[in-house]
């Protein structure tokens, strides 16, 4: 969801910031992990940035190369609503000419990334590897020849599902869970005959089910939360989360408020999902998508504002349950820092995780199954 689309009454902003919960003001430390120098670093759902510009600030590329990240997935298509005509054909060409030119304009930060070697190359240059991702087929419509066009242009990830229904089956939030549909089925085979990884995010329980049992290459859920610590629409269940390792695919683990009910999730939350992602499908094939910028967020009087007001907006169209606080936030406040990976390593190697395994979930699974798929 975009920020700048929520907008607050003049002088709002002030009272906001002065009332922001001082209870995430506390340390906010990055930890080190001297293995992650060595990591094949992945966000599979990711920004970078903070106000939407296309410009980007000395601050903010000083932080996007502080992060250690070898590649992050980055949202093409909008999302969040049935985009099927000319607005959405703008807003998804803006996006292509955003990252186009922020390629050229910042060539020792970003690299395209189209294939496994290309993650493989970003994390030895110490750049950011950029995939091209849409979070719905609604740009595909139902026209699969569409999909030889967007490879063309880049796309290598497409989710199936957003939180509605579409062409293809039952996002997250509806009632109905109809699952996947004789359209969804060709689409999954389309997308991997043009060897674009199939991401079952968003998708109601039925649908991921279904779509995992149709797929002939490793699907993934870029980024989700696990039922069985917390039961949301917008996690998995373990028999799902299991169904996909099996398929040999990674469950990335999100950093959003579906990682807990009510209350703010923090960083413990984060490992608790890791660990028990781990334990249902194994060490090889959980990663992490945060679906959060990779920059700091400068909680500033005016970002209070417009927070409440979006989460407010998203408590009344159901996205999150009525019962959260006002303050709720989308990313972890205590991981609200460039090095939040290596932190994590640091965290899991404290808890007694091996090296190995670290390297694994930071980026390690996602840089195999994303290679596996694409060549």
């Amino acid at each position: 969801m975009n920020r700048r689309e929520f907008t607050v009454a003049g002088g709002a902003a002030a009272l906001m910031g002065a009332l922001a919960p001082a209870s995430f003001a506390r340390a906010n430390t990055p930890l080190r992990w001297a293995p992650y120098a060595n990591t094949i670093a992945i966000d599979l759902q990711a920004g970078v940035g903070n106000d939407g510009d296309d410009a980007l600030s000395a601050q903010e590329l000083a932080e996007i190369r502080a992060t250690g990240l070898s590649a992050i997935n980055v949202t093409i298509a909008p999302q969040g609503a049935f985009w099927f005509g000319p607005e959405a054909v703008e807003k998804r060409e803006a996006q292509f000419r955003l990252w186009e030119d922020r390629f050229a304009r910042y060539p020792d930060t970003f690299l395209p990334v189209r294939t496994g070697a290309d993650i493989a190359r970003a994390h030895k240059e110490k750049r950011v590897g950029v995939i091209f991702g849409f979070q719905d087929t609604s740009p595909i419509g139902e026209d699969l020849s569409r999909i030889d066009g967007f490879y063309q242009r880049g796309v290598r990830v497409i989710q199936l599902t957003h939180n509605r229904r579409n062409l293809v089956g039952d996002g997250a939030t509806e009632p109905g869970n109809a699952g996947l549909s004789n359209f969804g089925h060709q689409m999954i085979e389309a997308l991997e005959a043009r060897r674009i990884m199939v991401d079952l995010s968003h998708g109601g329980r039925r649908t991921t089910m279904e779509a995992i049992k149709a797929t002939k290459k490793p699907p993934i859920l870029g980024h989700t939360g696990c039922a069985a610590l917390t039961d949301l629409p917008r996690n998995q269940t373990d028999d799902v989360l299991r169904a996909l390792a099996d398929r040999g695919g990674v469950a990335g683990i999100i950093f959003w408020p579906y990682l807990r009910k009510v209350k703010q999730p923090l960083a413990i939350d984060v490992i608790e999902h890791i660990e028990h992602a781990i334990n249902v499908c194994g060490e090889d094939h959980v990663g992490i998508g945060t679906d959060a910028t990779i920059n700091e967020i400068a909680r500033t009087p005016q970002f209070e504002a417009d927070n409440r007001a979006m989460i407010a907006s998203m408590v009344e169209s159901g996205i999150f349950e009525q019962g959260r606080p006002a303050e709720l936030y989308t990313f972890i406040p205590d991981l609200n820092h460039p090095q939040r990976l290596q932190t994590l390593g640091a965290m899991l190697s404290a808890r007694g995780h091996s090296e190995a395994r670290i390297h694994k979930v930071l980026g390690g699974n996602f840089a195999r199954v994303l290679g596996e798929v694409w060549g």
